[in-house]
């Protein structure tokens, strides 16, 4: 597989990512950690059933490390997540755990042969600048520091970190994320009996949120993105992904659940814009 191909691939990633937002405010009263159930343990059969059908059986198996690696960056950043947008104003949570595109950005100057150019900075500041721009609404309410913030600035981190270091685990099958994420979903549920108290009767809605963040962005998403952090272009993608709160909000939009603003016109034109100075001169990072 060519780096192209992988990063074209990752980009999939950023694409079901723009239902992230939609998805879980579509989950509505579902706690935090069982929603980590749910969506992990759809994902994961979802992953392995694509596996099989594909004739990829045999590459299913994480190695230790990998395992570890996986339950680090998908149930850790998960959970933060889930917990952050639950605990702090939305949009305010959203921001800041968007972080994480500039962190994988400057991270993967640390790869083996990677260095950091000047256009990726500059690209993933206007990619900064742009998601800033889009909920700078929800800013400056006066709230102060709250728990959700601190979440989401650990799981901008952690998935960051996670999605770098996946690099060096390239000889691993992406295939081998279906499992981790099942194994994953265990630790969880024992976390959810402990501290949260389980909701049964969940609405259509409700459903439809976790169903819709199990198959894609909790499910597919995984592998997808595992693909592009190991084989494509990690920099660009780290850029290319402050696409995904913009198409969010056009989600959002498209079903009615926001209203278009020029405050989103401009964020899509600094993506674009930041894109291509990221990816300006040259296709590797």
């Amino acid at each position: 597989m060519t780096t192209r191909t992988a990063t074209l691939i990752g980009f999939c990633a950023i694409l079901l990512w723009s239902t992230l937002a939609l998805f879980t405010a579509m989950s509505g009263r579902v706690p935090a950690l069982q929603l980590v159930v749910m969506t992990f343990t759809i994902g994961g059969l979802l992953i392995l059933a694509i596996a099989v059908l594909r004739g990829q059986a045999s590459r299913i198996m994480p190695t230790p490390a990998s395992f570890a690696l996986g339950f680090y960056g998908l149930f850790g950043d998960s959970a933060l997540y889930y917990a952050a947008v639950k605990t702090a104003p939305a949009a305010e949570a959203n921001l800041i755990h968007y972080l994480w595109p500039l962190l994988i950005v400057l991270f993967a100057a640390l790869l083996p042969g990677g260095r950091l150019k000047p256009r990726h900075l500059v690209g993933a500041l206007i990619g900064l600048a742009a998601t800033a721009l889009l909920v700078s609404g929800g800013l400056g309410s006066g709230s102060g520091l709250a728990l959700g913030h601190v979440l989401a600035i650990l799981g901008a981190f952690v998935w960051a970190s996670y999605s770098v270091v996946s690099r060096r685990f390239s000889n691993v099958p992406s295939e081998s994320i279906g499992l981790t994420v099942l194994g994953c979903a265990v630790p969880a549920l024992v976390l959810h009996l402990v501290f949260e108290t389980t909701l049964w009767s969940l609405t259509a809605t409700e459903w439809a949120g976790v169903l819709g963040l199990g198959l894609g962005s909790m499910g597919l998403a995984f592998a997808v993105w595992d693909i592009g952090m190991k084989r494509g272009d990690v920099a660009l993608l780290g850029v290319a992904s402050y696409a995904a709160p913009v198409l969010s909000t056009l989600t959002l939009v498209a079903v009615g659940y926001a209203q278009p603003s020029w405050l989103l016109a401009a964020a899509c034109a600094l993506i674009v814009v930041g894109a291509v100075v990221a990816s300006w001169g040259g296709r590797k990072g």
